[in-house]
């Protein structure tokens, strides 16, 4: 099989958006669980409790998000950035750079074809959650709440891509792409 050199273009893209997939999932991860309003409340609560202090679970909710909406904004502003570089990743095509390639294309392998539609599923997926983001933040306020429930569906297109992407990758390394990993972080393959 033919052994794809990554242009440096390719590469700077290609890790800039999986760091900021990992920081989107590490904020996504946190405020499902060690910073959970209920958690935070709840500790806020357990000190208060020593101090003789009492406040609603209403108020513990509402200084649990004031806690933790540092972090959220991390969010937000990854979410710009991804909006940047898929709009940079979306244009370079026609520039004459990373190329989409068609699924539909018929002297594919069955392994290519899913390699691709993948691909394609994963960029149809993103697509919609920043749009949902981006209106989340900007658009009408009646629409806030159900392109909230289809954001939060993001989770699951994004761990399931990064777990496909890594088996693709550990099985290419082991198979018929060696070097893989290294053409990705250096464009060469290692003894090149």
């Amino acid at each position: 099989m033919k052994k794809t050199k990554y242009p440096k273009i390719y590469r700077i893209i290609h890790w800039a958006i999986a760091i900021s997939f990992l920081l989107l999932l590490l904020t996504i991860f946190l405020r499902l669980t060690w910073l959970n309003k209920f958690n935070v409340a709840a500790i806020i609560q357990d000190y208060l409790n020593t101090t003789d202090q009492m406040l609603s679970q209403e108020q513990l909710i509402v200084l649990a998000k004031k806690i933790r909406q540092p972090m959220w904004d991390w969010h937000f502003y990854i979410g710009y950035v991804l909006v940047g570089l898929f709009s940079i990743r979306f244009t370079l095509p026609a520039l004459g750079h990373m190329k989409f390639q068609n699924p539909l294309t018929k002297d594919l392998s069955l392994k290519e074809k899913f390699k691709k539609w993948t691909y394609l599923i994963f960029y149809v997926c993103v697509i919609i959650s920043l749009s949902t983001g981006l209106i989340i933040e900007w658009g009408p306020k009646e629409l806030k709440k159900p392109m909230e429930e289809i954001h939060i569906l993001g989770i699951y297109y994004l761990v399931a891509f990064v777990v496909i992407h890594l088996a693709g990758i550990l099985i290419a390394e082991f198979t018929d792409q060696k070097g893989i990993v290294s053409r990705i972080v250096s464009g060469t393959k290692e003894n090149d």
